[in-house]
């Protein structure tokens, strides 16, 4: 490996960390913050969480046309880590700031930084999608690419989940208001350092036609482009899934096996991950991509009903066992449709004429992500509610069964639903070699009229 592309790999790998340090601490506790810290009722907060991200993202397709008509002496994608960095960060700082507002205006605010995080947060994630296509040609290094970005991922909520509870006590002491604050400002100079050194490595080789596409023919690029669709519904559902188990898990892991101890060690098991990262290029040279996708997501499934198995049996050992095995798989089934979105946007360069790789990541990547953590966030809060949870108290049966159902069986049947459309992408697969050789020739022909002309 040279060193250029160790540099390159590490880099795009930072530039995940940097959003996790942010992001993660948005989907893993944001819902407890709110109701537990904050003060804000469980149905009012799991309305923000799905209100905020759905009017967010409406504005996925909003970033992608204007990503379209980026064109800078630093690339496309790129100049996006130096514009957003700083804006980003301190709208996540500013989410976790309390004021003595009353309740009306708790809501209110909360919302407003909620919806601003998200928007900024959609703003320059989406670049570190669709840079993707324009860092390399070649299939298999986007594999290897996504797998470091994943790896980065895992190693961002890593630090998150263990040092956000442990630094907001000791920052706090024992004021968890005042300790949020302290703590998101540390992340956030985190946050902006990494987002500025993948700025500055980083390079797009993968030259474009220059021209600022049009609406009209950025949506050319989705017209017929059935692998984009794939992805963009298994994503969604995905997403719902992941971000409910996570956004449950505090209450899970406090009211129903009632060993708040483990709240950290859970979530920190995303870890386990990496495994099955690391070697996705290894799986996917062994068999289909469609096939190690749908294994990841049906296996995601299972994992859950582990868990059920060991909340019936009043197990902690079979719980963290089902919870590690979730973690384990599902980092595959995350990677896979980031990777697999540079191979829809050749398709629909193919298909079309159209390169909009800026407008498919925002909507097959932002949009599904901001969409499904959207309801991801906000059905474990209303079923919470439905099912009367009581913040701070003993819980009823009744409330025991909501987060049950919140933590354990929603994800469940979300992860089904989310192999369903991946069980037709082969026919698509089968088709890549032939499209990036026809790519190929494409480009190398406009080159060569280019030049003589």
């Amino acid at each position: 490996m040279s060193k250029r592309a160790l540099t390159t790999r590490l880099s795009y790998m930072s530039s995940e960390v940097a959003g996790q340090l942010i992001f993660c601490v948005i989907s893993f506790y944001l819902l407890k913050f709110y109701t537990d810290v904050y003060g804000i009722p469980v149905v009012a907060a799991g309305s923000i969480l799905l209100v905020a991200r759905c009017v967010d993202a409406l504005d996925a397709p909003l970033w992608g046309i204007v990503f379209e008509k980026t064109h800078s002496r630093w690339g496309k994608s790129r100049p996006w880590f130096l514009w957003l960095c700083v804006p980003f960060a301190l709208a996540g700082a500013l989410m976790f700031i309390t004021p003595n507002f009353g309740p009306t205006a708790k809501i209110i605010y909360a919302a407003v930084t909620y919806m601003a995080c998200s928007i900024l947060y959609t703003g320059i994630n989406t670049p570190v999608t669709a840079i993707l296509s324009s860092l390399t040609p070649d299939s298999h290094e986007r594999l290897v690419l996504t797998s470091y970005r994943m790896v980065g991922s895992k190693l961002g909520v890593l630090f998150v989940n263990l040092t956000v509870l442990w630094l907001v006590m000791r920052l706090g002491h024992g004021n968890d208001r005042k300790g949020f604050v302290f703590v998101m400002l540390l992340y956030a100079i985190g946050s902006v350092v990494l987002y500025l050194t993948a700025f500055r490595n980083l390079r797009e080789t993968v030259a474009d036609d220059r021209k600022r596409l049009s609406v009209k023919q950025s949506l050319c690029a989705l017209k017929g482009n059935a692998p984009w669709l794939i992805i963009f519904l298994s994503s969604l559902f995905f997403w719902i899934a992941f971000i409910a188990r996570i956004s449950a898990a505090p209450f899970f892991f406090q009211y129903v096996m009632h060993r708040t101890d483990l709240v950290s060690v859970a979530n920190s098991f995303d870890l386990i991950s990496l495994a099955s990262i690391l070697l996705l290029p290894q799986f996917c040279r062994m068999v289909s991509k469609r096939t190690v996708w749908v294994l990841g997501l049906v296996t995601s499934a299972l994992a859950q009903l582990v868990v059920a198995v060991g909340v019936r049996s009043h197990c902690v050992e079979i719980v963290m066992t089902g919870w590690a095995l979730g973690f384990l798989v599902s980092g595959v089934a995350m990677a896979m449709p980031f990777s697999l979105l540079s191979d829809s946007v050749d398709y629909g360069e193919w298909k079309s004429g159209v390169r909009a790789a800026g407008l498919l990541t925002a909507i097959g990547a932002a949009f599904c992500l901001k969409a499904g953590s959207g309801l991801g966030g906000a059905l474990p809060a209303w079923i919470l509610s439905a099912f009367a949870y009581v913040p701070n108290v003993a819980q009823s049966a009744r409330s025991i069964q909501g987060i049950v159902i919140s933590c354990v069986w929603l994800p469940a049947v979300a992860y089904v639903i989310a192999a369903v459309p991946v069980m037709f992408y082969y026919r698509y697969e089968r088709l890549e070699p032939s499209i990036r050789h026809e790519l190929e020739e494409r480009r190398r022909a406009t080159a060569i009229m280019s030049s003589s002309i």
